[in-house]
């Protein structure tokens, strides 16, 4: 399950050094909207790894520290830092293979 989060909530979870799949998305984004499911159905097939989401137009700031422009941005943070982003809509099967290619 993906877990809706604030930007303080995602910084204090980074810094556990957790491995952290992010989606960056906003509510009136389309391709984060198609996204959303597909992360869903993914959080399920990788234990270990925390899914979550942010809404960029509630946590502007964090969105712009990081470099944020566009939507959808899935971040995948390990050890406390970033370790890869994708940016877009990806279907299914090359967001597994981005996943499983990071993390």
């Amino acid at each position: 399950m993906v877990k809706a989060l604030s930007g303080h909530e995602l910084d204090a979870l980074v810094e556990t050094g957790v491995k952290v799949v992010c989606d960056f998305w906003a509510a009136w984004c389309g391709p984060c909207r198609m996204l959303g499911p597909v992360m869903e159905e993914l959080s399920k097939e990788f234990e270990g790894v925390e899914f979550v989401k942010v809404d960029v137009d509630e946590n502007g700031d964090l969105a712009a520290s990081l470099g944020i422009f566009s939507i959808p941005a899935v971040y995948v943070f390990e050890g406390g830092a970033v370790k890869a982003h994708s940016v877009g809509y990806l279907p299914k099967e090359q967001m597994r293979t981005f996943l499983q290619d990071n993390l």
